[in-house]
């Protein structure tokens, strides 16, 4: 089976868990961010200090390695951590490794000369100056949120002396148990009320400085890498695009207007000689030229058919399936022909590409007896589906009839998903940003 996802968009975020649960995650990362702040602030502090005391020696190097390569590790776990809080994928920075065959001491300044090792170091010795009021913060918001909800099943069990005072004194509100009681379960609910708020506003604070230092420039060169694949395929497939319309009508439409001069040239000395045969040149003449419109018309809708201007991409691809030489059944969303529901026209035109490409390569190599087309809205995205019952062995290497559709979705900032394992059947996913 031949699996081949060429994912060049940025994976989506996960979905928002429930608010219980988002809770419960939220305060975890932040409560669970102090032991893990203060151990990376002493490793980082004692590793400097001791490899700032040792450089006169030959440990300096290596002790600061070793710090760097801890750093690292406890960035690692941080970055686990940060998918919960901040919804996305995890990121991991392409760190420098030592080339194969590299001596000691080449080994021991390759961490040294990495800028993300330098920037979790960085991490390791501001986490805790974010942690600890997060953490304070958040632990009394907890205790004020859980002991003023119950606190009538306690209010007894408090000793109290003649001259003690308690707060509904201080504010007039009286004296009695009532009155204790009153005050802090309206304390205690006004903190239940707005702790999902202040967990979610501890969290991101904390992992906003993680995801800067330890995540950001990862994130950054992942997107120019990104970046400058799109614009590699987008070449790619201008270039292919280029070259078949090219070679196309070189060997069709050119082909027959040299054909067509020729006749014109011969009717021209035919006519006063022998008018009838003169004539029988004009007939074939006029034939090749109404071929010769045919192809351009159908070169032309190879680039930019009419119909899927004006009517949209359902009725361009219903044109398409009923051209196919493979009986094909169409399942389109309706309301992407509508005006309210029409995509982008650089998405529908690749849309239509992918279809028609995938269509044409059914024909040609899959000896299928069924293909299916399935073209779904979905949120952010628009998915593609062509499927056939034939011998498989399909894939997106270049040199096959898949590596142009490749390149377009590529392009557009898609990804593509081939399965065909041999035998069959055949699948080719296709999902474009919208």
């Amino acid at each position: 089976m031949t699996a081949t996802p060429l994912a060049t968009a940025p994976a989506p975020t996960t979905p928002a868990p429930g608010l219980g649960r988002q809770l419960l995650r939220d305060s975890g990362y932040v409560l669970a961010g102090m032991p893990l702040a203060v151990v990376s602030f002493v490793v980082a502090v004692t590793g400097i200090a001791l490899s700032a005391a040792l450089l006169v020696t030959t440990l300096g190097l290596p002790v600061l390695a070793g710090t760097v390569y801890a750093a690292r590790l406890l960035a690692d776990l941080e970055r686990f951590r940060l998918p919960g809080v901040l919804r996305q994928p995890r990121v991991r920075p392409a760190y420098l490794a030592p080339e194969p065959g590299s001596g000691y001491w080449r080994r021991i300044l390759v961490p040294l000369r990495d800028s993300q090792s330098w920037l979790d170091l960085l991490h390791a010795f501001l986490k805790l100056l974010v942690t600890v009021p997060t953490f304070a913060v958040l632990l009394v918001w907890w205790v004020l949120a859980i002991g003023g909800t119950l606190y009538f099943t306690y209010d007894w069990a408090i000793p109290r002396g003649p001259g003690d005072q308690d707060l509904s004194q201080l504010l007039g509100m009286g004296d009695g148990a009532e009155a204790r009681i009153v005050l802090n379960t309206a304390i205690g609910l006004f903190c239940l009320l707005s702790l999902p708020l202040l967990a979610r506003g501890c969290a991101r604070l904390q992992a906003g400085l993680a995801r800067s230092l330890l995540t950001g420039v990862a994130e950054m060169r992942q997107r120019i890498t990104t970046l400058e694949e799109q614009k590699r395929a987008a070449a790619s497939a201008e270039a292919s695009a280029l070259r078949r319309l090219e070679r196309d009508i070189h060997d069709g439409p050119q082909q027959r207007l040299v054909r067509l001069a020729m006749d014109l040239s011969r009717a021209r000395q035919q006519l006063a000689a022998d008018p009838e045969a003169a004539r029988r040149t004009l007939d074939e003449a006029v034939t090749q030229t109404r071929e010769t419109l045919d192809e351009l018309r159908a070169l032309s809708r190879g680039i930019a058919p009419p119909i899927l201007v004006d009517r949209g991409l359902p009725s361009a691809l219903a044109a398409l399936a009923a051209r196919a030489l493979v009986p094909t059944e169409l399942l389109v969303d309706d309301d992407l022909g509508t005006p309210e529901g029409r995509l982008d026209p650089a998405v529908e035109s690749t849309a239509y590409f992918v279809v028609a490409e995938a269509l044409t390569n059914v024909a040609k190599h899959s000896s299928a007896r069924a293909c299916r087309v399935l073209v779904a809205r979905r949120v952010g995205r628009l998915d593609i589906t062509v499927w056939d019952d034939g011998v498989g062995g399909a894939h997106v290497a270049k040199g096959h009839g898949l590596s142009g559709i490749a390149d377009r979705v590529r392009a557009g900032g898609g990804s593509l998903e081939v399965t065909s394992p041999t035998g069959g059947p055949t699948a080719v996913h296709a999902e474009l940003p919208r």
